[in-house]
């Protein structure tokens, strides 16, 4: 009979029973705007014309990097979904804008419906965190590309914030504080170097318990991504910060600032908050000097917000009745006149 798509490696029966299996994860992140159900060739959503007045549209796409390899190896994808609505969701919020809806795309050597399934009820249970529709995704078979059991995941989000609203640092002055909100784990940066240290060089397993963790170290590794968009919310409704920065990749150092005006400099008391164990455990394994560790990592700091020293406790309160354990963590001071922002770690 010749050569099929499914014999070069394409099964279309696994893609619908993925659409089968996917179909409620979806619907239960749909919120007012969703027009449609899944299955269409694009998703549609329809913007409330009478909720705006200058409305801007606020864009962010990311992906889970090589935490992934974590998630193959403990053979757990529950969480990596989370992981990718994270690192969009909470850049769009940051903006001091509201996420209305996502799309995923996965990219596997062979569909496996039940991973599959797994990693979109992840993303699910992203969206529905952070209030955004599961507008619509991609599920690419790719054989070849990808060996047995691996993926790769890609997240797309949009969302909407009046002008007059963004947060874009313009009014941050000297004088103000640095609130940091607690992060989850690692998130979903520096696993290159993760993978190197502990999982290579030291020959730990994901199933074992390392000294100073109380969890096996596949778990605490794949922690999903915090996400803020909750609390960001609450503070932006409030008037209470005047500008956000999400910990990603480059760290303190290499975010705080990206939210500052020229001429103003962060500066961050460390020890004024708990380190991670799993930060301690990879600077140890492999004698990873402190300047790393602060620019590979968000060393248990997950995301800044700059405030009115008047305003400081009010910040505090809104974060502990929705959850979120904050630290005052430093200021903003002063810098070379004209000069991009920079960011300065006291104490180290």
């Amino acid at each position: 009979m010749g050569v099929s798509y499914r014999d070069a490696g394409v099964d279309i029966a696994a893609g619908e029973e993925v659409v089968r299996r996917i179909g409620g994860l979806v619907r239960s992140t749909a919120r007012p705007g969703v027009i449609g159900g899944i299955g269409g060739f694009s998703g549609l959503f329809a913007l409330d014309q009478g909720a705006y007045r200058e409305p801007v549209l606020v864009a962010s796409t990311d992906g889970v990097g090589t935490k992934l390899k974590v998630a193959f190896l403990a053979d757990r994808h529950d969480t990596i979904g989370i992981d990718a609505v994270a690192m969009c969701v909470n850049d769009v919020a940051v903006c001091g804008a509201e996420p209305l809806f996502f799309l995923d795309y996965l990219a596997v050597g062979r569909l496996q419906p039940a991973q599959v399934e797994e990693i979109v009820a992840g993303v699910a249970a992203g969206c529905r965190l952070a209030g955004c529709a599961l507008l619509g995704g991609e599920t690419a078979e790719m054989p070849g590309f990808y060996p047995p059991g691996e993926y790769d995941v890609a997240g797309f989000c949009v969302g909407i914030v009046e002008r007059d609203a963004i947060l874009d640092g313009s009014d941050v002055k000297a004088g103000d504080v640095l609130v940091g909100l607690q992060a989850s784990g690692l998130h979903s940066n520096g696993f290159s170097l993760v993978r190197r240290v502990l999982l290579e060089d030291a020959g730990l397993d994901v199933r074992s318990v390392p000294q100073g963790l109380d969890r096996p170290l596949g778990e605490e590794l794949l922690e999903p991504t915090r996400i803020y968009v909750p609390v960001l919310r609450a503070l932006v409704r409030q008037g209470l910060i005047k500008a956000a920065a999400h910990i990603t990749g480059g760290g303190l150092v290499g975010n705080v600032p990206r939210a500052l005006p020229d001429g103003l400099a962060a500066h961050i008391v460390t020890g004024s908050w708990p380190e991670p164990a799993i930060c301690r455990l990879v600077a140890e394994y492999g004698q990873v000097a402190r300047a790393e560790m602060f620019a590979t990592f968000n060393m248990g700091i997950g995301l800044v917000v700059v405030v009115a020293q008047a305003q400081v406790d009010d910040v505090l309160t809104v974060c502990t009745e929705l959850g979120e354990q904050a630290y005052v963590i430093g200021a903003v001071k002063s810098g070379p006149e004209g000069q991009p922002a920079q960011c300065y770690l006291e104490g180290e």
